[in-house]
């Protein structure tokens, strides 16, 4: 048997060809190498297609240094691309088009609200969703929070926290609101009071061309004021079945409305912020499996509505009565929560599950090839 040749295609940060999560390529090649893999980055800015060669980035574990080399397309490919606003992922889209009949590991999901939908169609996930509508207008916000004190406002195809607000009716007040969040750097807005009739014009100028959804608040403020949630990592193994990696509790920066680690949060065990808010152990070991079990149900489903994926992160709430809420599902995880927390063994599954769930595709497809 050939040896197998791995593509990890991710995009620039910008135009000095900076990539985003080096360290990880870096971890990936070699143990992919010590598996008897080929592992190669490049990103569509990379593609020759009249020769149909790549100029693929390689690394060296050895010796520790990245090298250029011109490569022919790999046998699959493991896409890490994130959405972003650039002429970058605009080929990104065209190198999708163009190559969809190459083998991809892991395929782009659809926008939240499509991905809430979904989930929605299927009687097990309906306990698990907040309260979501897409936003045609401030009337819709009006209606969520004629029966939500809180609603959260979100772009649909937002990442890392990015133009999200909370808005919150004021308790005593009537018919006043706060509103606070992120704007589309991250930055963390102030809280701003106004009449609810104010509402309409504050989101207008909000400078997003993106659709929204409005989204039902879970309260989910620590004593400290932090808001908290859960990143669970669910992995295809190297047996082609959907294993659950790791889960780690996230606490937002002091005023933040999310947590991202990127928007200053930071990230600690399960267990330990769980604590906090379920004191029964006996309740706290039954949530954490029925979240392993959620979590592997979703991405089966969603892989059997999609298909083509490999690993999927979802953002979970706890409430105070123990129901577990899907926040959102991200098809382009990231690793660091397990450094983060020193789970180091997490963190280096999180990056060999893929390379053997490679392996055992490539087997499978040969095996399919010589029958």
């Amino acid at each position: 048997m050939s040896k197998p040749i791995l593509g990890i295609m991710t995009l620039y940060l910008d135009d000095r060809k900076k990539l985003e999560e080096r360290h990880i390529y870096e971890h990936m090649i070699r143990e992919g190498k010590a598996m008897g893999m080929d592992v190669y980055v490049f990103t569509p800015a990379d593609v020759n297609s009249s020769q149909g060669l790549i100029n693929a980035m390689e690394y060296d574990p050895d010796n520790n240094k990245w090298s250029r080399n011109w490569r022919s397309f790999p046998h699959m490919i493991f896409d890490r691309c994130r959405i972003q606003k650039s002429a970058r992922f605009q080929q990104l889209l065209r190198f999708r088009s163009r190559y969809r009949y190459l083998l991809f590991l892991n395929r782009p999901l659809r926008n939240k609200w499509t991905i809430h939908q979904i989930l929605s169609t299927k009687k097990r996930f309906r306990p698990h969703l907040p309260d979501t509508r897409i936003v045609t207008s401030t009337s819709d916000i009006h209606r969520m929070l004629n029966v939500h004190p809180t609603v959260y406002f979100k772009p649909i195809n937002g990442t890392g926290g990015r133009g999200i607000l909370r808005i919150n009716k004021v308790e005593g007040v009537a018919g006043t609101y706060e509103v606070q969040g992120r704007n589309a750097n991250r930055n963390i807005i102030k809280p701003k009071r106004m009449p609810s009739g104010h509402l309409a014009q504050y989101l207008s100028g909000w400078g997003n061309k993106d659709r929204y959804l409005v989204q039902e608040g879970i309260q989910l403020e620590l004593p400290d004021g932090r808001v908290h949630d859960y990143r669970m990592l669910v992995q295809k193994n190297g047996t082609g079945r959907w294993q659950v990696t790791g889960c780690v509790g996230r606490v937002g920066a002091p005023k933040s409305v999310t947590s991202n680690l990127h928007g200053g949060g930071r990230a600690t065990r399960m267990e330990e912020l769980l604590s906090k808010w379920i004191t029964d152990p006996a309740r706290r070991a039954s949530i954490r499996e029925e979240a392993d079990a959620l979590g592997v149900d979703v991405a089966k489903f969603l892989d059997e509505q999609y298909g083509g994926l490999c690993e999927l992160a979802l953002d979970l709430a706890v409430d105070k009565s123990g129901r577990i809420l899907i926040i959102e599902v991200n098809p382009k995880p990231s690793r660091e929560v397990f450094s983060q927390i020193g789970d180091m063994t997490a963190y280096r599954e999180s990056m060999v599950r893929p390379l053997e769930y490679a392996m055992w595709v490539y087997s499978q497809k040969k095996s399919a090839k010589n029958a």
